[in-house]
């Protein structure tokens, strides 16, 4: 039975030998191939980083043009309705002054007819 065990452990240990042997990371290519990748990867990461910074900066650009037209749209409404104040203002001066002028009217009517009366 040790007999087996041995020779079991033995055939292991030559699989093991073999396989360390035929490893690719041996293989002068492989090396070459690997660091191909590599730089792949890293000018990959570097054009994923330059792209996500591009979008960050669009982002950012677009809500600073948004925040703008916000701030421009509340001053033109402040605006329309400082217009609409006034506006109000000055039809309330005129419909007073109107008012007067209607009632100077009347009276000098009245006076006119008061005077002919005598």
């Amino acid at each position: 039975m040790a007999d087996r065990l041995s020779s079991a452990a033995k055939a292991k240990q030559e699989l093991l030998e073999r396989a360390r042997a035929k490893s690719p990371s041996n293989d002068p290519e492989f090396l070459a191939r690997k660091a191909a990748r590599d730089e792949a990867d890293r000018a990959r990461d570097a054009r994923q980083a330059e792209k996500r910074a591009a979008k960050e900066a669009e982002a950012a650009r677009l809500a600073e043009e948004k925040a703008r037209e916000e701030a421009a749209r509340i001053e033109a409404e402040k605006a329309d309705a400082e217009a609409q104040r006034l506006a109000k203002i000055a039809a309330a001066e005129h419909a007073a002054q109107l008012e007067i002028d209607q009632k100077a009217k009347r009276d000098a009517k009245y006076a006119a007819r008061k005077a002919r009366q005598r």
